[in-house]
Parts: C-alpha cells; sequence; structure tokens
C-alpha cells in the first residue's frame, strides 16, 4: 500500500499544475495507493486576486494545464475557505477526492469562483455516487468546520501543494515532478480517458509516458474518430471520452 498524504487547496494554481503527478500514480498504483486530502485554506479572504493570475499562467506554462485565469480579474473567489469546507463534507462519504477535481476545473477552466453554498452543493451534482442532499446537511454541520480546523492546524505553513509519500518505508515530501512519485508504463490513451471523467493533454502525456505534443496529437486523432470529446477552456482543452 502506498499512502499519499496531499497538503493543498482547491484554489491553488499549483496544485491544479501537479494533476498529472497526482494522475500518474492513481494510474500506476490503482487500488494500492492511499490518498489523505489535507486542506491547507490557501486565503481566509482573497486581497490579491491578480498575484493568483500570474502564478496561474506561470502554473500553466510550467505544467502544460488549461486555464481560464480570467477568474482572478472577473470574479475571484472572496475565500478559498468554503471550497476547503466544501472537501470535508464530501469526505464524510469518502468522495473527497474526485469532489476536489470538480472544485479544481470549475475555478481554473470555468471561472466559477466556489466560494458559495449554493455552488459548492451544486457542483455536488457532478461527482459520481456522491449523496447531495446528505452532502448539503454535512456542509453545514459544526463538525465540518472542526474537521476543517484540524486540516489547518495540521498543514501549518507548508508550502502547497505539498505531496508526502510513503512507500515501502521511504518517504517523499515537497512538490513532486510526476516522474518522482511513480513510474510511467506505456498505455493507450484512451485508457486514461476511460479511468477520468475529464483530463487535460498533460495529464495524458504523464499517465502514458508521452511528450505533450504526442499527447496532444492522440487526443485530437480520437476526436477525429468521435471517440473524445475537448471542451475548450481558455487556454487549453479539457477531454472525456465521447
Amino acid at each position: 500500500m502506498v499512502r499519499l498524504t496531499y497538503y493543498t487547496d482547491p484554489a491553488c494554481p499549483w496544485s491544479w499544475a501537479a494533476e498529472p503527478a497526482l494522475r500518474r500514480l492513481q494510474m500506476e498504483f490503482g487500488g494500492d495507493v492511499r490518498i489523505t486530502y489535507v486542506m491547507a485554506g490557501m486565503q481566509r479572504e482573497l486581497n490579491d486576486p491578480l498575484q493568483l493570475l500570474g502564478e496561474s499562467l506561470d502554473a500553466a506554462a510550467w505544467s502544460g494545464m488549461p486555464i481560464d485565469p480570467r477568474i482572478w480579474i472577473q470574479r475571484p473567489p472572496k475565500s478559498t475557505y468554503p471550497a476547503c469546507q466544501a472537501v470535508k463534507a464530501a469526505a464524510q462519504q469518502g468522495l473527497d477526492g474526485p469532489y476536489l477535481r470538480v472544485l479544481r476545473e470549475a475555478i481554473m477552466c470555468r471561472r466559477r469562483p466556489m466560494d458559495s453554498g449554493e455552488g459548492l452543493v451544486d457542483a455536488a451534482r457532478f461527482v459520481e455516487g456522491l449523496d447531495v442532499a446528505r452532502f448539503e446537511i454535512d456542509l453545514r454541520s459544526h463538525a465540518i468546520v472542526e474537521s476543517f480546523g484540524a486540516d489547518l492546524e495540521r498543514a501549518g505553513d507548508r508550502e502547497l501543494p505539498t505531496f508526502v509519500l510513503e512507500d515501502d518505508g521511504n518517504v517523499h515530501a515537497g512538490r513532486v515532478a510526476p516522474e518522482a512519485l511513480a513510474p510511467a508504463r506505456g498505455r493507450p490513451v484512451a485508457d486514461v480517458m476511460a479511468a477520468f471523467a475529464a483530463v487535460g493533454a498533460a495529464e495524458v502525456a504523464a499517465c502514458c509516458d508521452l511528450p505533450l505534443p504526442r499527447a496532444q496529437a492522440e487526443l485530437w486523432q480520437l476526436a477525429s474518430q468521435w471517440r473524445a470529446r475537448p471542451e475548450r477552456v481558455g487556454f487549453g482543452e479539457l477531454w472525456s471520452s465521447a
């Protein structure tokens, strides 16, 4: 069993850039990886959205992940704390990972701030298997506030994102590239798309051990065969199976 403790925040641009690393790990180890998501609460009040605009552009350039940075100009989140608490609510049903991904796509690609109860509950409807009514009750509970508070204390002043990976007695910590997390095996692009609801080309490249241009070309080839569907999201695409 590989254990990963992941310190992150739904609105963290560098955490979005780290999604290829996370998905490569998930593809490599499957059910043998256990991930604990620690919500570090990036900003209680978002005072400088232009800083996050710059970080988003830098993270996208480094990772190749698709983004729509206009969110940081048009309607940035007022706080990242509501989204963090919502992830803890989804954790009550063991679906914090899938729900966190939905929030990331909403913020980074679809310009949705995800800082209101209504928006967070609506996002829950896109997570397969999540009981939305129960989620809404949990989201409003004092227990979730306490759970998030425990995460804040646990995270301390760690840089985001931080992976702490335990494998065969070895511990690796820090911001890591996909190749540092797990070996990659040549696998069909279609297999990666089947494993996830939506993927970026950079995630396919990481999971299939392909150069990014090759991953992009294979995705467009699948699209020409009506086997993949691109969604244009500012700079880049999110891909899903057709």
